[in-house]
């Protein structure tokens, strides 16, 4: 016998129409996968270092990792495809007198790589496109400007050969590396704004401002070519060691402590640094958290040193801001971590993102594939968006005298090739029958006046297709920023209408409540 159903609770109804039991997110399933054994890299000797810094950096064609050197600092860079065993006695970059403290490859260039050290330098180094035989211990360019030990190095996002450098100096240096000396001794630009050492820098996606966090506690958002402070952020509660933009959202990250030394994420609003949007405590662990923003899919993955596991959470412009899908779980802690750009990824595997952990106690690197689950085997256009490519957008004088323009996007459905900045011209229009240059009224044409014929074909050739080029690049332009745009407002209209069927189940609810009294 059943027994009569009473009126629903008021509170269990408020809590069912806040935190509904559905989530609209094709990334919501989203796992993660460790390599094989064979596609690791192993009998690496890995830094020893405790300096608060990833130790690699990864682009399609090299892992760089910082590695143990007598003497000196040094760090190593294998092919991407040579995995399994490292030879000990694999050749190292290692020109630096202290230890290497930061290294990063050029996003413009997958052959230059910059480092900074104990020795308060910076070097630039060419990496030859052949297999390493020997030591690579002369730089192509050294930068000599700080006074004391260099901690962060940041190549600018969308500008070519601009690069920032950080000490324990408390300064920023700005280097235009697009000139032919060998030693630069003076940068562009000094930004002097800092009481002690910054501890993280990061770019919006123009690269116009500059995020920073220091050990004074304090987030600071930066305009580097004016370099004045725009934004400061000295909330109490929270202390900040790294931050990070998410895109075009305008909201900043960090990851740092709470007042009670729990370890701690915070979202921030670009325009209004004075209170946090939102914090969340993660643990009571000591280790730091990495940081990590992918603006294509908007999600958020955090790694925390010491750890074996990598949150991720998926970013949203409007409340709850920040929701949590899943956790990589791993028994083999990570010292430092690297990350492979977009248009290095497996696109048949419908992998949105790969790490390449640290693991010193293994001496080993092991990458660890994010994958969205599908079935089917076709390139996946909705989880792939356009994404920045690997041209710059402009030079850096064009930037440092005040212009400002966001990445050139890419494609990445196989085949298809950069689409900018050299879009593939269309197939050239029929044109007229031209006469037969072997043939004429009398007979066969003289050799000399066909190469003039020849001649003056190809140079009209070319004019046609010069006239073309920059037509065909701006309408380009103008439909991959549509593209985007569409992409964007779907995300929208996606929690709009999570919102609002939201709003309907209250309302009902608040109906269902006054039909009880």
């Amino acid at each position: 016998m059943c027994t009569p159903c009473g009126p629903p609770d008021p509170a269990a109804s408020s809590e069912m129409s806040w935190h509904p039991q559905y989530r609209s997110s094709k990334f919501r399933h989203v796992y993660g996968k460790a390599a094989s054994k064979e596609k690791c890299y192993d009998c690496v000797p890995i830094t020893h270092s405790v300096h608060d810094n990833h130790f690699c950096a990864v682009n399609p064609h090299f892992i760089a990792v910082v590695t143990e050197c007598a003497g000196g600092g040094a760090f190593l860079v294998i092919p991407i495809h040579q995995t399994g065993k490292l030879d000990p006695h694999y050749p190292r970059i290692c020109g630096h007198k202290g230890n290497v403290l930061d290294i990063k490859w050029n996003p413009f260039n997958d052959f230059v790589i910059a480092s900074c050290s104990e020795d308060a330098t910076v070097k630039i180094w060419d990496i030859p496109k052949h297999l390493l035989t020997k030591n690579i211990t002369t730089p192509k360019k050294e930068l000599l400007g700080h006074a004391r030990r260099v901690g962060l190095i940041e190549w600018h996002p969308t500008a070519n050969n601009i690069l920032f450098s950080s000490g324990h100096d408390y300064k920023i240096m700005i280097w235009n590396l697009d000139t032919k000396e060998d030693v630069l001794s003076n940068p562009v630009k000094i930004l002097d704004v800092h009481k002690d050492v910054v501890l993280s820098m990061s770019f919006n996606t123009d690269g116009s401002l500059l995020a920073t966090a220091c050990r004074d506690k304090k987030i600071r958002l930066i305009d580097p070519r004016a370099r004045t402070v725009l934004q400061e952020a000295s909330y109490k509660s929270h202390r900040a060691n790294k931050v990070l933009f998410l895109g075009n959202m305008k909201k900043l990250l960090s990851t740092g402590t709470s007042r009670w030394n729990n370890r701690q994420i915070a979202l921030w609003d670009q325009n209004d640094l004075s209170v946090p949007l939102l914090e969340e405590d993660l643990d009571g662990s000591s280790g730091l958290l990495f940081p990590f923003y992918d603006s294509d899919t908007n999600m958020l993955y955090i790694v925390g040193k010491g750890d074996g596991n990598i949150r991720y959470y998926e970013i949203s412009p409007e409340k709850p801001y920040l929701s949590y899908l899943m956790e990589y779980r791993s028994h083999l802690p990570q010292k430092g971590i690297g990350m492979m750009p977009k248009r290095g990824l497996e696109v048949s595997a419908c992998e949105i993102f790969r790490f390449y952990k640290l693991i010193p106690t293994k001496s080993l690197i092991e990458p660890v594939s994010m994958i969205v689950p599908r079935r089917s085997e076709s390139y996946q256009e909705d989880i792939y968006p356009l994404t920045t490519g690997s041209q710059p957008a402009m030079t850096a004088q064009e930037w440092l005298n005040g212009v400002n323009k966001g990445p050139l996007l890419v494609s990445l459905r196989p085949g298809s090739g950069p689409v900018n900045p050299l879009p593939q011209l269309p197939e050239s229009e029929p044109c007229v029958k031209s006469p037969d240059l072997n043939k004429s009224k009398g007979g066969r044409m003289p050799p000399e006046k066909m190469e003039k014929i020849v001649e003056i074909k190809d140079s009209r050739n070319q004019l046609k297709e010069e006239e073309r080029l920059p037509k065909n690049e701006h309408l380009l332009q103008m439909f991959y920023r549509q593209q985007e745009e569409i992409r964007r407002l779907r995300v929208l209209l996606n929690h709009r209408d999570v919102k609002i069927k939201q709003l309907e189940l209250e309302l009902r609810n608040l109906k269902m409540d006054k039909g009880r009294y």
